[in-house]
Formats: structure tokens, sequence, C-alpha cells
């Protein structure tokens, strides 16, 4: 294999992700020039808990991405699902769970019949979603943080596991171990990419695409809400305002995670290795006292690249450019001779 087929490879849009999250350890492992505050026990439990907030958010607004379609009420969801958990599991923290995971789902799915019924777009459709439920958690909460009267809950949730994990942060994992699993294996998870390939050809083919993207959307609603129910228990408390600017961090850790913004493009575990560049960025920087806005640059950067690779026929672009500037040097050439 050549330097250049090995260097294709790495940077093919399925093994891109991984490549850039094994790039950013390499990296932040230089510029902490050996002084073990970046490689450190500290760093990865920071990493995995932040893994497990963004991850679920950015998982349920990637599926629905690749569908071709966009989930702007991810980050409402996360609110009101916590709320709703944290009021009704004063008693029983499963029952709130269930509750607040529910009401994800049942977003999700409504949503995705106003869609399919209506003929209508993800983008208002789940715009009017994020305005309502951001408008019912306010309504719940009275406006105000709600505390979470079981103290043990929380203390559970973000206890070390084997120092580096915590039990929030092994969900998600399995979250998205169970979401790989059923995009690989199952029918569905066939049917989503070829509902976002193409659309028309899969529903001539007489593919249910309406069912796909009503199951895409309930999911995307239970995933983000699962990520509100966790991040609420383990801070005893929940706001109708907590992680409500979490939809650009979540779009960001999918595009770069290999979700493709036109659909049919990704995988679960693709954007795992996005959530885990960005959380390895946040926790990274910081353990080696980089500035916070920093993160947004190079993240910034790392899209903005991301974009120009992914750019139509960007091969035959460059060839073209580098051809017409050969010619015009060749034609300034014989100008000056002559």
């Amino acid at each position: 294999m050549t330097f250049g087929n090995a260097v294709q490879r790495l940077f093919a849009p399925s093994a891109r992700p991984f490549t850039i999250v094994v790039g950013t350890i390499i990296v932040l492992g230089l510029f902490d020039r050996g002084t073990g505050y970046f490689f450190s026990i500290g760093t990865v439990f920071s990493v995995m808990q932040l893994f497990a907030t963004l991850g679920l958010v950015a998982l349920g607004l990637g599926l629905s991405m690749l569908i071709r379609e966009f989930d702007l009420s991810v980050s409402g969801m996360v609110g009101l699902a916590g709320c709703i958990a944290v009021l009704t599991g004063a008693s029983n923290p499963w029952l709130g769970a269930a509750l607040g995971v529910a009401a994800g789902l049942l977003g999700g799915l409504i949503q995705g019949l106003i869609m399919t019924r209506l003929n209508l777009s993800s983008v208002g459709v789940t715009l009017g979603g994020l305005l309502t439920m951001q408008g019912l958690t306010y309504v719940l909460t009275d406006n105000q943080t709600i505390s979470y009267p079981k103290i043990a809950v929380p203390l559970g949730l973000n206890a070390p596991l084997a120092g580096l994990f915590s039990l929030r942060s092994v969900v998600a994992l399995a979250v998205f171990a169970i979401a790989a699993l059923a995009m690989r294996y199952t029918r569905l998870g066939r049917d989503v990419i070829a509902t976002g390939s193409d659309r028309r050809a899969s529903r001539i083919a007489g593919l249910n695409t309406d069912r796909v993207v009503i199951s895409v959307f309930a999911a995307s609603g239970g995933s983000s809400a699962l990520a509100g129910v966790l991040l609420s228990y383990s801070l005893g408390a929940a706001s109708p305002v907590a992680l409500s600017d979490v939809l650009a961090p979540a779009a960001a850790a999918a595009i770069v995670g290999g979700v493709s913004v036109i659909g049919g493009r990704g995988s679960p575990m693709g954007i795992a290795a996005g959530v885990l560049t960005l959380c390895i960025l946040s926790s990274g920087l910081s353990a080696i006292g980089v500035a916070p806005y920093v993160h947004d640059l190079v993240t910034g950067a790392i899209l903005l690249v991301i974009a120009i690779l992914d750019a139509p026929d960007l091969a035959q672009r460059i060839t073209t450019w580098q051809f017409d500037r050969a010619e015009r040097q060749r034609n300034a050439l014989k100008g000056a001779s002559s």
C-alpha cells in the first residue's frame, strides 16, 4: 500500500471520525509536553461525563440528519424531560426516568406524524416543537430551578467506576452500542440509510419512508430525553434553561462524526467518535490551561476542513484549477518570449 493510498483510507468518510479523534489525542498530548495534566484519569473521567450528556443528544440529532432532516427540538426535550423526571421521581426515580423518556418518545412521535401526514419540513415542525417544549418547561417549573430530594441518586450516577466511567456514562455507551447494532444488523437500519440517500426512489421501491421518519424522530426524542433525565438526576436539580445551548455542539459532533448534512451517510459509532473529539478538546484544553474560547476556534477549524473535504468533486476541481493555472503560466511565458 502506498503512502497516498494510506492517507486516502484514513480520511475516507467512514474512517475520518476515528482519524480525527486519534489525531486530537496525539496533538493534545504533544501540547501537554509530559506534564501529565492531559493524560490523567481525571481527564478521562471528565471526558466521559461530558460524553454522557452531549453524546445522547448528538445521537438523536444525528439520526434525524441521516434521513436528511434536522431535529431542532432536541435541546428543548433535554430540559423538559429532566424537569419531568425530577418532579415525578421524588418517591421513585425509576418512575420519573420512565416518564421523562416517555415524554421524549411521545414528542418525537407527534412531530414525525405531523411531518409525514401534512408533508411539512422538519425545520418548521421541530422549531415549533422546541418552543413548545421550552414553554412547557417554564410552566412546570414556574421558571425556577427545582431540586431533587434523593441525594443518593446523584451520588450513585456520578460515582466513579474503575476510575474512568460513571453509571450515566456507561448508560450512554450502552445506548450507542444498541443503536450501532440496530443500524448494522436490522432492516430498520438499512431503511434509514435508504431513506436518507433517496427518499423518492425508496418510496417507489416499496419502502414505507413515513414509518422510517416517524421512528427516527421518536428515537431522537427518546435519546435526548434520556440525556436530560440523567443530567438532572446527576445534578440533583432541574432547570428550565439547562443545556438550552446544546444544539450547536450536538450538530458539530454529528458532522465531525461523519454524518452528511444531505443524508444517507453516517453511523452511531462515527457520531460517538465525533462526540469524543469535542469532549476531548473541551476537557483536554482545560487540563493543559488553554483559554476556553480556543475550543470553539479549533472546533470551527475542524468543521471547515470537513466541509472542504466533503465538497462535491473536490479532486476534480483541484485538478482543473491546477491545469488552468499551468495553462495560464504557459501562455504568459509564450507572451513574454514573443
